[in-house]
């Protein structure tokens, strides 16, 4: 027991806090059905990184502010008039073979429809296969580029969102911005340009963009730079928040 207790302490040292933790157990399980030293071994170093990995996904997933963590699987494709893009396409970007080559996407499409549920599925997905994520929405970008040099903890998040591997833009088009924001954004956008990939949904076609964004020669520099390595998927149909839409009380009629 001493022994054991000396070696759960180095592993402890050498910060394998899994392998420490679970070392009484495989050894007593050893003794019992006469694994040898190695079958030990390379269960603590399974155990050790089983945990590692959890912990990374774990921070990673934290890290990307996801509004919300759902995953692709419960996605409704065939629901009624519901049109743009179909499983087989979310399969094919689910391998996220485009992430290697800072390929973007774009969600284009009304209100509704799921561009945020699938660019959170997608980013999901990338967090899981050990990629780091950060989903930011237009206004909360524009506030963090505002606030950067004045803002520690606007810094922070900044430095975050640069150093991702995939960024997702979400609502980009729900409200006008200043001519000096669009500049901004189109600093943001170049920053990243063949070296990060973005997800990005709009309810906004191309032609409305220039508006706001209030400066055409703005708009076409920004779009130049998200379409050229890019899939682009412009949905429609009915908004599926208000075909399934829950009310406080039911079906129950005022009497």
């Amino acid at each position: 027991m001493a022994e054991l207790t000396m070696v759960a302490s180095l592993l402890k040292q050498l910060s394998l806090t899994e392998a420490a933790s679970g070392l009484e157990s495989i050894v007593a399980d050893a003794a019992l059905s006469n694994q040898t030293p190695l079958d030990v071994l390379d269960r603590l170093l399974h155990l050790e990184m089983d945990g590692r990995n959890a912990r990374g996904k774990a921070k990673r997933m934290k890290a990307a502010c996801f509004p919300y963590v759902e995953g692709l699987d419960s996605f409704d494709f065939e629901r009624k008039g519901f049109k743009g893009i179909s499983k087989a396409h979310i399969r094919q970007l689910g391998e996220l073979a485009w992430l290697e080559k800072a390929y973007n996407i774009m969600f284009l499409g009304p209100t509704g429809l799921g561009k945020t549920r699938l660019s959170v599925g997608l980013g999901v997905k990338a967090v899981e296969a050990g990629y780091n994520v950060s989903f930011v929405s237009l206004d909360e970008l524009m506030r963090l580029l505002k606030t950067a040099e004045i803002s520690t903890r606007s810094a922070r998040r900044m430095r975050s969102i640069k150093n991702s591997d995939l960024v997702i833009l979400d609502e980009v088009g729900f409200l006008p911005i200043s001519k000096q924001d669009a500049n901004k954004l189109y600093e943001f956008v170049n920053s990243l340009y063949l070296k990060t990939s973005i997800i990005l949904t709009s309810n906004k076609n191309f032609e409305e963009w220039s508006e706001f964004l209030g400066d055409s020669i703005i708009t076409a520099a920004i779009l130049d730079r998200l379409a050229h390595q890019c899939e682009i998927f412009s949905l429609d149909g009915p908004s599926y928040r208000l075909e399934n839409r829950k009310t406080i009380l039911g079906n129950r009629e005022m009497q």
